[in-house]
């Protein structure tokens, strides 16, 4: 009887030593609470989810969602004092620093995919786009097959600028594609004569047409070339942190919170010029809203 008690104690003690890590032992949890501070990365001019105000702060629809987020760690971690660090990213750095652990959360405006999903991680849907191009009012152009023989900018590390290729190759449209290194380069090249048209998510468009000098002198083409899914960037295989990322989407979007801050980046004037983007919430962002997903599938959101 003794030597059964013993070898259950020791038993007990072999189980405890090999149990899988807790939340708070492992993946980003664990690196935030050791270091005592969560790194977001954050865009400098997607307008309006990330970018820089006139103090050179980031704000924006993401990064409000974000700070959220940034509140549910604090109390999952019981450290309310959590210093929040802000590391910009751009399109072509994003996933490599999240994925070398530079950042543990990236607020801006990236698209949620299949491909993406091998490196890295996404929280619940908080945007769906679809692929448009800008162009000089002046050009007339409206269609894809307007976009022909055309030079046509887009931004490097994008999925628009992989579409673009694709359209390219597939259907034979002789264009002439230029990548750019952010969104206001690729804009400016249109603005300026260098290319006829700039694919790229729809209402990043809208805030760059709506934030020149002369916002009429453009057009956001009718057609597009499909839609995806925007949401916060998180590591692969960390259930942990994401779990807490979920929770914290889900309950603010189920709990209407997200109609609020929905209203204060899309119909309200936002900075640096006030302007009202006035985008309405769409039938597909409002059927995420009452049944949040993360699904990287486009036909989910049609």
């Amino acid at each position: 009887m003794r030597t059964t008690t013993l070898s259950l104690a020791f038993a007990a003690l072999f189980v405890f030593a090999v149990a899988p890590a807790s939340a708070q032992d492992s993946g980003t949890l664990k690196k935030v609470k050791d270091s005592g501070t969560i790194t977001i990365g954050y865009r400098d001019a997607s307008i309006p989810f990330s970018y820089l105000n006139d103090q050179q702060q980031p704000i924006g629809y993401a990064m409000d969602i974000c700070y959220r987020i940034v509140d549910a760690v604090k109390a999952k971690l019981n450290m309310p004092n959590l210093k929040v660090a802000l590391n910009p990213v751009t399109s072509s750095t994003r996933i490599p620093l999240m994925a070398n652990g530079t950042i543990d959360l990236e607020c801006g405006s990236t698209t949620n995919n299949a491909e993406r999903k091998k490196q890295v991680d996404f929280g619940m849907t908080y945007f769906v786009i679809k692929y448009r191009y800008v162009s000089l009012r002046s050009s007339k152009m409206d269609t894809i097959d307007d976009l022909k023989g055309q030079t046509v900018v887009s931004t490097a590390g994008t999925t628009d600028i992989k579409a673009l290729n694709e359209l390219n190759s597939s259907k034979n449209m002789g264009m002439n594609i230029l990548s750019a290194n952010d969104h206001p380069a690729a804009f400016l090249m249109v603005e300026t004569g260098r290319a006829k048209a700039f694919l790229m998510d729809d209402i990043l468009l809208a805030g760059l047409v709506a934030n020149s000098k002369n916002p009429s002198e453009f057009h956001i083409s009718s057609a597009s070339l499909g839609l995806e899914p925007y949401s916060l960037m998180l590591r692969r295989d960390d259930p942990e942190f994401k779990k807490v990322v979920d929770d914290t989407m889900t309950k603010i979007f189920t709990s209407g919170e997200i109609e609020k801050i929905y209203n204060k980046w899309f119909m309200s004037p936002i900075p640096p010029k006030n302007i009202n983007l006035n985008v309405p919430i769409s039938d597909s962002l409002k059927k995420v809203f009452e049944h949040p997903t993360d699904s990287p599938d486009p036909n989910v959101y049609k």
